[in-house]
């Protein structure tokens, strides 16, 4: 299993809920086992910069790829990189449990 984490802040001047809500467009991507968008609860006393947080989850590279290559994404990316400042992205080979 990959799990694909993507850590966002939201541009000076735009909405957290507007980026939200557009990067919850991902989630009619077919590719994904697991897929969520959350604001960040910036309890951590030593970085309060990222504003959200994508988590999904992927049986396997040949599935990630796919979420990456399908249009959705494209269009998503597209709409979503003028409102953030930050990204962050770590996809990570997990055992199942």
């Amino acid at each position: 299993m990959i799990r694909h984490i993507v850590f966002f802040s939201v541009r000076e001047g735009e909405e957290v809920e507007t980026v939200r809500a557009g990067l919850m467009a991902l989630a009619d991507i077919p590719h994904a086992d697991h897929f969520e968008v959350t604001l960040n609860t910036k309890v951590d006393p030593m970085c309060d910069a990222i504003d959200l947080v994508v988590y999904a989850e992927f049986i396997d590279a040949a599935a990630l790829a796919a979420y990456k290559a399908h249009p959705l994404y494209t269009e998503t990316t597209r709409k979503v990189r003028p409102m953030r400042e930050l990204r962050f992205s770590a996809d990570v080979v997990a055992e199942n449990r």
